[in-house]
């Protein structure tokens, strides 16, 4: 049972951090996308897969470009929707609502915005369709948050302990078949 290892990179750092970015799609800097590349260097990967958002695909085609190795765009790799909030920093949302959302996602999603359960159904869509090759894929904090819910079972809580700044990569070992499971590799920040 060897498996095949699955890298979740998170993309480097936006123009304007700080801001809860959802489908608002921000310019990466040129060092975040630098340190997306340095993350990917030695991985042995097979298979290249970012978000279709500019902040993840940047990085995704200069991992290409330096790897040889194709990228294939997925939105199913996007960050949370953040419906009325997206965009906005932090300190423009009331703290109160803020909190509800943080201490359950599904039961307080933001207004107008997408459901936690609605994220992990399509994060985990596309980790059933991974073939079993070394794969990296540049996506977002929420999204690598919804693997971990989906390959080790994280509850909710779990997954807010888990700090993914940016350009961090999560590394896992997959095993498919009679008996599936995932084992956390590493986190590199």
């Amino acid at each position: 049972m060897t498996g095949f290892a699955l890298h979740l990179l998170r993309h480097g750092a936006p123009e304007t951090p700080g801001l809860l970015m959802g489908r608002t799609d921000g310019v990466p800097t040129s060092e975040g996308i630098a340190a997306c590349a340095a993350q990917a260097k030695g991985l042995g990967i097979e298979r290249l897969i970012a978000s279709d958002l500019c902040r993840s695909r940047a990085a995704g085609e200069a991992i290409s470009e330096a790897s040889g190795i194709s990228l294939v765009v997925d939105p199913r790799w996007r960050e949370l929707d953040f419906g009325e909030w997206d965009g906005k920093a932090s300190s423009a949302i009331a703290a109160d609502a803020l909190n509800r959302f943080y201490d359950d996602p599904d039961a307080s999603p933001p207004p107008g915005g997408e459901r936690w359960p609605a994220l992990v159904a399509r994060v985990s869509t596309a980790i059933a369709d991974l073939p079993p090759v070394a794969t990296l894929i540049v996506t977002h904090g929420g999204a690598m948050r919804a693997a971990l819910h989906t390959l080790c079972g994280f509850d909710q809580r779990q997954l807010w302990a888990f700090d993914l700044p940016y350009a961090s990569r999560l590394s896992l070992r997959i095993w498919r078949g009679e008996h599936p499971g995932a084992q956390i590799a590493g986190l590199y920040p």
